[in-house]
């Protein structure tokens, strides 16, 4: 097993959980729907343990003091959500921003799965990577629900 290479996986899902807790957390801060405003703000957090769980890895390869922040391309996604509401958009249009991250972290969980990582770390991200791909289904779901709404 190569340790760079473990450490620059778990870095980048870090970076990519720190997105997936502020998209989310921007997106509460915008939907209109209660239950969206809740379930948003469920997975921000959920993000945000991710991430603290993987620093925790960081550490075992020491790494103690290596904070990992979200990437730009995730700050961009976030303006970009605020820029659609800005000038209008409403729900759907929260829910298909938010659809686009999901797709990139299950896209950058897969990836990470497919390298060899040592057993505790491929089970950590595997039960990381199953969560996201459910957020991922749900989002979508509600996604197709308020299309069909419109």
């Amino acid at each position: 097993m190569d340790e760079n290479h473990a450490i620059s996986v778990v870095e980048n899902l870090i970076e990519t959980s720190r997105d997936g807790q502020k998209g989310y957390q921007d997106a509460a801060e915008h939907v209109k729907r209660p239950d969206l405003k809740i379930y948003f703000n469920q997975q921000s957090f959920e993000r945000a343990r991710f991430a603290q769980e993987l620093q925790a890895e960081l550490t075992k390869f020491g790494k103690p003091d290596k904070k990992v922040a979200g990437s730009a391309g995730g700050a961009m996604r976030r303006a970009w959500i605020d820029a659609k509401v800005a000038l209008g958009g409403g729900d759907k249009t929260i829910l298909e921003s938010v659809e686009s991250g999901e797709d990139n972290a299950k896209d950058t969980y897969n990836k990470a799965l497919t390298g060899t990582l040592p057993p505790t770390l491929t089970e950590i991200v595997r039960r990381q990577a199953a969560s996201v791909q459910q957020a991922h289904d749900k989002v979508r779901m509600l996604r197709d629900q308020a299309k069909a709404a419109a």
